[in-house]
């Protein structure tokens, strides 16, 4: 009996902690204590700012920064299936457990079945490099909270999975570093339903998926209109997600594949924001925006809906039963042969009512007009919180970050010489004041990098309107009585704004990017083309390093930046691989050089290569 009575009580303790699980939805993000970060003190950047910012903002920004999802792991786990292909719970706690608390810069997983994906076979137990870091004595991968809601494990995303990294000689985190081997298009190309993210991929020719499918929905305006053949998508959209090399991602949603490399968050000084200075309006100089934009628009294309007619020359109804057709969970999975619109479904189930997507927002007085403070049409905030408060939180502590110098530092002589060089060759024309950038978009037939990604906003000008938000007051979710601001935009070069966006018949630009992190940053150049291997000899280009697990060397990659001998063999080697040439990396342009045919030594060159490596802000 005394046997029975505990049996008894310990199926009432485990049915207990079932239930406390399952009501209090208990969830995990590691945020790294301070001894266990790389980076230097971040005094030399607060004093830079102007003044250090209250300390209890910039944690929050740490804090979000770290934890913050935005309640994407519904998208990420519910529709896409992140954890229900081939990856599941099971196979990465068992990846987990291996490291037995040591660590990696590189979390192996074994996948729990064989699947074909891209034309390629992997095999049950195959070892997959999923790039994901795992900072010593942490449980869960950086910048992947981890949630059990409704009996399931979800995995979402925060800005730290792709803009910190573990550095390989010490794991320690270094905060604001880009994951450079983070490998999203393979762990994407493995979920169940990765056509959730289809306007990411090669699909300029979708009429393709659809020619003959019997498969219906009602549009908008009462018409029939195809969904595309759910397995022929899928394989397209796989195909393009396995070309992308390990640390690259495509943030835009023009239906063509541009990937490029995942940049760093070293944001001070480097307005305006993202690869072609599309952030330039509302606070901190743009950067809350462009903050904004990742989380309302990379992490939950259900948002995108409204702009479906425009971007993607598809009705709104066509475009969400495609995402949703296929959803891993069947709670968000719509039935073609329902007779209902996929809107009406997704509103059914949807766990944030009263905005686009599932993802945690707030429609702007401007919705659903693309704008410069809100590039998606957007809003991401957390209820309970306030319009923005987040987004200029994390904004706020970006902008503290120092990257970390790592070995030996150049002698102070072979600086100065080096900055010599860097003048002298012209460098300084773009790459100019105290964070190496004059702040500037530069046409992308000026620059001569691959132009691809150039024209990625074109589409939305139709879009546009003019850049309002809520009172900094606002609560979310947004009152009813909300009241409504102008954002500043008066001070901004129209020509530039052109330029960022490619509207007005513009051929699109890019940022003259910072100097700021460059030991951390390679492959260089928008497209992330220009790298070499610790071997340069034969380690050349995305081909011959990031395809074959090997990580670019930062001096090697910069003397193909300026080196015109050493870059061509980097440009042949790019365009001699199938898979790069599908997804326009190249490594082209950007043609400042200085080499022996620019009348610069050897030596010379080696010591620019010095100064760009140990460039600190304010020289």
């Amino acid at each position: 009996m005394k046997a029975i009575r505990w049996l008894l009580a310990a199926v009432g303790l485990f049915l207990l902690l079932g239930v406390a699980i399952y009501l209090t939805e208990p969830e995990y993000a590691y945020i790294p204590p301070r001894a266990k970060v790389q980076n230097v003190r971040q005094d030399a950047a607060l004093a830079a700012a102007g003044g250090a910012p209250d300390p209890s903002v910039v944690e929050r920004g740490r804090k979000v920064f770290y934890g913050e999802t935005y309640g994407n792991e519904v998208f990420l786990t519910d529709i896409m299936g992140i954890l229900d292909g081939a990856l599941t719970p099971k196979s990465f706690a068992k990846a987990l457990l291996q490291l037995k608390g040591q660590g990696t810069t590189n979390l192996q997983v074994e996948l729990d079945k064989t699947v074909t994906i891209g034309g390629k076979t992997f095999a049950k137990g195959t070892k997959i490099n999923t790039g994901l870091d795992v900072p010593k004595g942490a449980w869960a991968p950086l910048g992947m909270p981890v949630k059990i809601a409704n009996g399931r494990i979800k995995a979402g995303i925060s800005c730290a999975a792709c803009h910190a990294t573990v550095a390989r000689d010490t794991l320690k985190v270094v905060e604001g570093a880009p994951n450079n081997d983070l490998n999203t298009g393979l762990l994407m190309a493995l979920a169940s339903n990765s056509t959730a993210y289809f306007t990411h991929a090669e699909m300029q020719a979708f009429e393709r998926f659809v020619m003959g499918s019997p498969l219906t929905v009602t549009t908008s305006d009462g018409m029939p209109a195809p969904l595309p053949d759910p397995q022929a998508i899928e394989e397209a959209v796989d195909t393009t997600f396995t070309n992308w090399p390990p640390g690259f991602f495509d943030s835009t949603i023009d239906m063509k594949a541009n990937p490029t490399k995942i940049p760093h968050a070293f944001t001070q000084g480097n307005h305006p924001y993202g690869w072609s200075g599309f952030a330039a309006a509302g606070p901190f100089d743009g950067l809350s925006a462009f903050s904004n934009n990742v989380h309302a628009q990379n992490s939950d294309s259900l948002s995108q809906a409204e702009a479906a007619p425009v971007m993607f020359g598809m009705d709104r109804e066509q475009y969400l039963g495609t995402i949703l057709q296929n959803a891993a969970n069947p709670k968000f999975r719509f039935d073609p042969t329902s007779g209902q619109k996929p809107s009406d479904f997704f509103a059914a189930v949807d766990p944030t009512p009263g905005v686009p997507g599932v993802n945690e927002m707030v429609k702007p007085p401007s919705w659903p007009k693309v704008t410069l403070v809100a590039p998606d049409g957007m809003f991401v905030s957390s209820p309970g919180t306030r319009v923005w408060e987040q987004n200029n939180a994390v904004a706020a502590w970006q902008n503290t970050l120092v990257p970390p110098q790592p070995g030996s530092q150049p002698v102070p002589s072979a600086v100065a010489q080096g900055r010599a060089v860097f003048e002298r060759a012209g460098c300084i024309s773009c790459h100019s004041g105290s964070f190496g950038t004059n702040n500037r978009v530069v046409p992308a037939p000026t620059v001569g990098t691959q132009p691809s990604r150039a024209g990625a906003f074109r589409k939305s000008e139709a879009l546009f309107g003019p850049a309002l938000t809520w009172s900094a007051d606002t609560p979310v979710p947004v009152p009813a009585d909300a009241r409504s601001e102008a954002v500043p935009t008066e001070h901004l070069d129209t020509e530039q704004i052109r330029l960022a966006w490619a509207h007005g018949g513009s051929p699109g630009g890019y940022k003259v990017q910072g100097l700021m992190g460059l030991p951390w940053t390679a492959p260089y150049l928008h497209d992330g083309g220009v790298a070499v291997g610790p071997d340069a000899s034969s380690q050349l280009g995305v081909s011959g390093t990031l395809l074959h697990g090997i990580l670019p060397d930062p001096a090697n990659s910069l003397r193909a930046l300026v080196d015109r001998d050493l870059r061509r063999e980097v440009v042949e080697a790019n365009r001699s691989a199938t898979q790069l040439r599908a997804i326009n990396v190249e490594g082209i342009g950007h043609e400042f050089w200085a080499d022996a045919a620019a009348g610069f030594l050897p030596a010379e060159q080696e010591a620019l290569i010095n100064y760009l490596l140990s460039f600190t802000p304010g020289e």
